[in-house]
């Protein structure tokens, strides 16, 4: 490969052993999230933008040692376009690139018929990491980790030597999480976890605790959309590109080893060289950076409420989410990021539950939970009139 014409692009990319799987992984993974179709087009018919986009990313994120790429059954065409660009397009040694892939088949034969199809697709016939796709429910952590189940036939497949490693990842909330990495039976996790959602810390702990692998999904887009950050937070990261610090910040746990970043990927590249190195622990400058946002968070009214003790309120109101939303957009002027993600709530929906705080709905929600000093209703009532857009 020649990639002469990309000689700007020169991060000291760092690595780090990616848990029990004792891989070196880059702790910049490429995702491959965003090559979407429709669902009644062919997932092979690639169109020659889609392909040329692929192909200028790829090329740059190899460039600069990346060596994790990231995709996965659900992400559409990402897995066929994957497989023509590094197969067909640039001819990239199989031994140089790392492949992770999800799925979340519900039975063993199922399971086994996904990962054939994503081999073809993928041009290979070894895949280095294997996750089951979104255990986001006692439920589905139930149905994946059942006897003669999804993960029993992954794991028979590692034993093959066509998967390297079994992991899963999750949209959850932490007690899920928790009971997932506890059944000993995966390798790695990937899960949600940046400065502006710590929830899932003790899940990386506990994952440290069995030499797991920890991924961090999505810090630059579900992280904050840090990549279009409002002028007060850049302004409040400085020196540092907000997209880099929270990485220097995720990065600072050393039990943390990679962090993906999707497309637009290529649009991020120039930002990497601030990112290293990143030490861990953080440096006293990143920490210094950390002070400054943490007193921004404690000058918001009701932010040092702990709105975790209302997890899976009866209401059926994603309520911690909700007075999440509320510190960003007050604390760090971040209200382009509450629309975004404040408007995903789905009523029935595994991936980003919840419903809207309908007057109706705000009734049901049990206080007794709650101290009688936080207005709860009223700050539910205000993050909606803001961040509410109906369809």
């Amino acid at each position: 490969m020649d990639f002469s014409n990309l000689s700007r692009y020169k991060p000291k990319m760092e690595y780090r052993r990616f848990g029990k799987t004792n891989k070196m992984v880059s702790v910049i993974t490429l995702g491959g999230m965003r090559y979407k179709h429709s669902g009644s087009e062919p997932r092979d018919l690639i169109p020659p933008e889609t392909l040329a986009q692929c192909r200028d990313t790829v090329a740059k994120a190899l460039s600069q040692g990346i060596n994790l790429i990231e995709t996965a059954w659900g992400y559409g065409k990402s897995e066929h376009v994957y497989g023509r660009v590094l197969n067909d397009e640039l001819k990239v040694d199989r031994k140089s690139y790392l492949l992770m892939t999800k799925g979340n088949p519900k039975t063993a034969e199922e399971m086994r018929k996904m990962v054939d199809m994503q081999l073809k697709a993928l041009k290979t016939d070894y895949l280095d990491f294997y996750a089951w796709h979104g255990i986001n429910t006692l439920e589905l952590l139930s149905t994946a980790c059942s006897p003669g189940g999804p993960v029993e036939e992954l794991l028979k497949m590692k034993q093959e030597g066509i998967i390297g490693a079994v992991g899963f990842s999750t949209h959850a909330p932490l007690e899920v999480i928790l009971k997932a990495i506890e059944t000993d039976l995966f390798d790695f996790v990937n899960l949600h976890y940046y400065y502006f959602f710590q929830r899932n810390k003790a899940a990386i702990d506990l994952a440290a605790s069995k030499d797991m692998g920890v991924f961090i999904i999505s810090p630059n887009d579900k992280g904050g959309q840090l990549y279009k950050a409002p002028r007060k937070l850049k302004e409040l990261t400085a020196p540092l590109d907000p997209l880099q610090w929270n990485a220097r910040y995720c990065l600072g746990h050393a039990s943390i080893h990679t962090l993906t970043f999707g497309l637009p990927v290529t649009a991020q590249f120039d930002q990497l060289n601030g990112i290293f190195p990143a030490s861990a622990p953080m440096s006293v400058e990143d920490q210094k950076i950390q002070h400054l946002l943490d007193s921004q968070r404690a000058q918001v009214p009701f932010a040092d409420f702990d709105p975790y003790c209302m997890e899976n309120d009866p209401s059926g109101i994603n309520i911690p989410e909700i007075l999440r939303f509320r510190i960003l957009w007050k604390g760090y002027d971040m209200r382009e990021f509450g629309l975004y993600r404040y408007n995903m709530f789905q009523e029935k929906d595994h991936w980003f539950p919840g419903v809207f705080p309908t007057a109706e709905n705000l009734k049901k929600i049990d206080l007794t939970r709650c101290p009688n000093e936080i207005p709860l209703a009223d700050l539910i009532r205000e993050t909606h009139a803001e961040l509410y857009r109906p369809k």
